[in-house]
């Protein structure tokens, strides 16, 4: 997660655009998603290499045999849970399947993405917008809610309204990150 796509340049050259911007008095803001990551990221490839092991339990992951956990429908249609290529578990993901969520209740989870936010924040960036920041914290245990259409699942919606904790996780992000670079 320290790359940056080649198509729009080299770290060298972020680094250059911070320096300028903070000489004419302007600030740099990126976008940050981090309540989900890609299927193609080192995290999820290791934990579909070995869900029990310490990467399964960055992710939402439950026994396929089991039945899905809960009726959630993701943002883009059909059920939150796919199979864990390889396994016989099923992985949560409240968007596109190819972007599963991370797991933010394994603290492991969140000092990662606070070391990662810390990274952005010593090369100079402003501050982040924080894209479907609201999704980081589930109603836990997961549980089904009334079906509002004919495929039988429940609105996210549904799931965010009962999701309790995501005050403590915003400020634990602030105190670990924003506060200490007085950053957006």
């Amino acid at each position: 997660y320290y790359e940056i796509d080649p198509r729009f340049g080299t770290m060298e050259d972020l680094e250059r655009l911070i320096s300028e911007a903070q000489k004419r008095q302007m600030y740099i803001l990126m976008d940050l998603v981090i309540n989900h990551c890609s299927d193609e990221h080192e995290w999820f490839q290791k934990a579909m290499a070995d869900p029990e092991g310490e990467y399964g339990s960055f992710f939402y992951l439950a026994d396929k045999k089991e039945g899905r956990p809960c009726n959630w429908r993701s943002y883009f249609g059909g059920s939150v849970w796919e199979p864990l290529p390889g396994t016989d578990k099923q992985y949560l993901h409240m968007f596109h399947k190819k972007q599963p969520d991370l797991n933010w209740e394994n603290p492991r989870v969140r000092r990662e993405l606070y070391q990662m936010i810390n990274w952005w924040l010593e090369k100079g960036l402003a501050g982040f917008r924080l894209d479907a920041i609201i999704n980081i914290k589930k109603a836990l245990p997961m549980v089904d809610y009334p079906a509002d259409r004919p495929d039988g699942l429940s609105s996210p919606d549904m799931m965010l309204t009962h999701a309790r904790g995501i005050g403590e996780f915003l400020r634990e992000m602030k105190e670990e990150t924003f506060e200490k670079y007085h950053a957006f």
